[in-house]
C-alpha cells in the first residue's frame, strides 16, 4: 500500500482518540509510561499530518484524500472525510500544538496526569475531525464533542473560579451551536443530503439565506469569538491551565473562522453580501475597542485573551472584505489577497498565542501569579526566557520578519481597495498591539528587581527551552517565508471566492 492509499484522515482522527483511551485505562499507576506514550502518540499524529501535507496536490482546489462510508443510511448520513487547502494548514497547526502541550505538562501537572493526557489526545482527534468532516451531521457531532474534553480540562485543572468559567464556556458555545443544527436540518429538507459539498449548491432565496446565515453566525461568532459575544473567553483563559489556554487560543478559536469559510460564505452568499457591512463593522470594533480593553489589563492571561479577540477580528474582516472590494473596484484580486491574509492570520495567531500563553505558564509555574505587578526585572534572573518572550511579544505586535506581520499586512493592504477608512481602522491594531504587548513586557521583564521572589527565579530548563525554541523557529520561518502556507491554500481560496461572487450583482 502506498502512502497515497492510506486512510490518513481517519488515522489523524482515531490515532490520538484511541491513544487517549489507552492512557485512560493505564491510569496514574504508570505515570512515566503514560507521559512517554502520550508524547509518542502526539508525535505520530504530527507525522501523519506532515505526510498529508507532502502528498497534497496544491494545484487542486477541491477535496482530496476523500473517505466515504455509510453511517446512518435512513437519513443519508455518512462517515465522509476530505481535506482541502483551507483545512490542511489547520490540521498541521493542531498536531504541532498538541506535542507542545504535552511537553509543557510534563512536570507541571501533578494530579490525574493520565486523565489530563487522555483529554488532550482525544481533543486533538476531535479537532482534526472538524477540519476534515464533509458530512454536516458528522461535523456537528465532532464540533459538539470537543466541548467535553475542554470542559473537563478547565473544570478539573483550572483555577479557583473554574466552575463558573467552565459553565459559561459550555453554555455560550453549546447554545450557539444548536442554531447551527437547525440550519443543517433545514438544508437537509431542501437537498436530501448532509453532504457539505452538495449543500454549497442548494438554491435558496434571500430570506432563507438570511436566517441560515444568522444561525451559522451564532455558532461561529461565539467560537472566534466576535464582539459582543466574546465575554466567555477571558474567563475561560484565566481559569484554564496553561495547556488549556494554548489549545483554546491556538486552535479552538480558529474553528469559528473555519466555519465561516466552510458554511456561511459558500452556502449563503447572498446573505453574506447583505450582512457584509455589519460583519466588517463588528470586526473593526473587535480590532480597535478590544485593543483598548487589553491595554488596561493587569492579569497577563487576560491581556493575551483580549489580544486574541482583537487579532481574530482581522480574520473575519479578511473573510468579508471581498464583497466590499468587488463593490468598490469590480475586481477580485484584492479579495483573494485579503482572504489569504486572514487565513495566514489564523495560522500565525495560533503559534504566537500559544507561545505567549506558554511564556505566562513558565512564570506562573515559578511564582504562582499571573499579575503584572508581581513581577519586574525578570530579565536579571531569566535572561534566556526574556529573549524568547521578547520575540513573541514583537510578533504579537506585528513586527516585520515574524509571522504576525504577514497576515495583518495583507488584510490591511486589501482593505485599501475597499475603503481608506476601513484600512485606517484596521491599521490601528499595529499601534494598539505594540502598546499593550510592549507595555506588559516592559513591566514584567525590564526594570530593577524589587521583589525577592523574582530575584530567586530560575531560568528556563531544557524542556521549556525546546518548546519555546520550536515556536520561535516557526514564527520566524513563516515571517520570512510564508509560501508553504499560501501555496497550499491559494487554489481553494480562489475557487471559494469565485463560487461566492460569481452570481452576485454588486
Amino acid at each position: 500500500m502506498t502512502l497515497s492509499n492510506l486512510p490518513l484522515l481517519s488515522m489523524l482522527i482515531w490515532t490520538p482518540i484511541l491513544g487517549g483511551i489507552w492512557v485512560l485505562i493505564a491510569g496514574d499507576r504508570q505515570e512515566e509510561t503514560v507521559k512517554y506514550f502520550s508524547l509518542a502518540v502526539s508525535f505520530i499524529t504530527f507525522v501523519f499530518s506532515v505526510l498529508l501535507y507532502c502528498q497534497f496536490d496544491a494545484s487542486v482546489a477541491g477535496m482530496q484524500f476523500v473517505e466515504e462510508t455509510n453511517w446512518i443510511s435512513a437519513f443519508n448520513i455518512k462517515y465522509h472525510l476530505g481535506v482541502d487547502g483551507i483545512g490542511l494548514p489547520l490540521i498541521l497547526l493542531t498536531t504541532f500544538t498538541t506535542i507542545l502541550v504535552i511537553l509543557a505538562a510534563w512536570e507541571v501537572i501533578e494530579n490525574r496526569i493520565s486523565y489530563y493526557m487522555c483529554a488532550f489526545l482525544i481533543l486533538t482527534g476531535l479537532m482534526n475531525a472538524v477540519f476534515v468532516a464533509l458530512d454536516a451531521i458528522l461535523f456537528y457531532v465532532f464540533w459538539e464533542a470537543m466541548l467535553i474534553p475542554m470542559f473537563l480540562i478547565i473544570g478539573i485543572w483550572g483555577g479557583p473560579n473554574r466552575v463558573y468559567a467552565t459553565i459559561k464556556f459550555f453554555l455560550y458555545t453549546f447554545l450557539g451551536s444548536v442554531f447551527m443544527l437547525v440550519a443543517f436540518l433545514y438544508l437537509y429538507s431542501k437537498a436530501g443530503s448532509f453532504n457539505i459539498e452538495i449543500l454549497h449548491d442548494v438554491p435558496l432565496g434571500l430570506t432563507a439565506q438570511k436566517f441560515i446565515f444568522i444561525a451559522f453566525f451564532l455558532a461561529f461568532a461565539v467560537k472566534i469569538p466576535m464582539w459582543p459575544v466574546h465575554t466567555w473567553l477571558p474567563d475561560a483563559h484565566v481559569e484554564a491551565p496553561t495547556g488549556g489556554s494554548v489549545v483554546l487560543a491556538a486552535i479552538m478559536l480558529k474553528m469559528g473562522g473555519y466555519g465561516f469559510l466552510r458554511f456561511s460564505l459558500p452556502i449563503t452568499p447572498d446573505a453574506s453580501l447583505f450582512f457584509s457591512d455589519a460583519m466588517i463593522a463588528l470586526s473593526l470594533i473587535a480590532i480597535v475597542y478590544i485593543g483598548f480593553v487589553a491595554l488596561v489589563q493587569e492579569d497577563m492571561k487576560k491581556l493575551i485573551a483580549y489580544s486574541s479577540i482583537s487579532h481574530m477580528g482581522f480574520v473575519t474582516l479578511g473573510f468579508f472584505l471581498p464583497f466590499a472590494i468587488v463593490a468598490a473596484t469590480g475586481e477580485n484580486s484584492g479579495a483573494i489577497m485579503g482572504m489569504e491574509g486572514a487565513m495566514m492570520q489564523m495560522i500565525s495567531h495560533g503559534f504566537i498565542s500559544a507561545a505567549m500563553f506558554l511564556c505566562v505558564g513558565v512564570m506562573y509555574d515559578r511564582l504562582h501569579s499571573r499579575m503584572i505587578k508581581d513581577y519586574g526585572g525578570v530579565v536579571n534572573s531569566m535572561p534566556y526566557f526574556a529573549a524568547f518572550m521578547m520575540l513573541f511579544v514583537m510578533a504579537n505586535s506585528g513586527l516585520p520578519g515574524t509571522s504576525g506581520f504577514v497576515g495583518e499586512f495583507l488584510v490591511i493592504l486589501s482593505s485599501f481597495k475597499a475603503s481608506f477608512w476601513i484600512a485606517f481602522a484596521a491599521a490601528l491594531t499595529l499601534i494598539l498591539g505594540a502598546a499593550y504587548s510592549l507595555w506588559m513586557y516592559k513591566r514584567v521583564v525590564f526594570g530593577d528587581v524589587t521583589k525577592e521572589a523574582v530575584a530567586e527565579l530560575k531560568d528556563i530548563n531544557a524542556r521549556e527551552g525546546l518548546i519555546l525554541f520550536l515556536l520561535a523557529i516557526v514564527v520566524i520561518m513563516f515571517g520570512v517565508w510564508p509560501a508553504p502556507v499560501f501555496d497550499v491554500m491559494h487554489a481553494t481560496v480562489e475557487e471559494l471566492i469565485t463560487h461566492v461572487l460569481q452570481s452576485k450583482t454588486l
